[in-house]
């Protein structure tokens, strides 16, 4: 299995956002070539500023792992993490990070992970996987809320 599959996966959780008239963000995290968590914002459903995508799958994978400690762990999110998830990213030392859609309000994954400020782990990052249809859920979902 390719990014392309477990980014398919991401955004099949983030069609479980939409579903719920969510922003329509979606992660999954892969070990070994499972994926052992999947997460999709639930912020306004769960009335928490935190629950978005990536730290709902984190944690998800934390409690499955036994473990606060993610790094031989894949994230896959169909948007670029922002700026509270970077930092849980960092946190959980997870390995490798693949997002599709970028964060053209805010750019914060990239700015933190390429700054020439240290920070104690920087993940591997491949991005614009599937970009198109990740920026297109996102994309139409605001056009719709406008």
């Amino acid at each position: 299995m390719n990014d392309e599959y477990y980014m398919q996966k991401a955004y099949h959780e983030a069609l479980k956002a939409l579903k719920i008239d969510e922003v329509p963000v979606g992660a999954v995290i892969v070990r070994d070539g499972k994926i052992i968590a999947r997460g999709h914002n639930q912020r306004e459903s769960k009335n928490m500023a935190t629950a978005h995508a990536e730290t709902i799958a984190i944690q998800k994978a934390c409690r499955k792992l036994n473990s606060w400690r993610l790094d031989d762990c894949t994230l896959y999110t169909t948007l670029e993490p922002c700026l509270m998830c970077t930092g849980v990213i960092i946190q959980s030392r997870i390995q490798r990070v693949v997002y599709g859609a970028h964060d053209t309000r805010w750019l914060a994954f990239d700015k933190i992970i390429h700054s020439q400020y240290p920070v104690n782990h920087i993940p591997m990052v491949t991005k614009d996987i599937l970009i198109d249809q990740c920026s297109k859920i996102i994309k139409d979902y605001f056009k719709q809320k406008r």
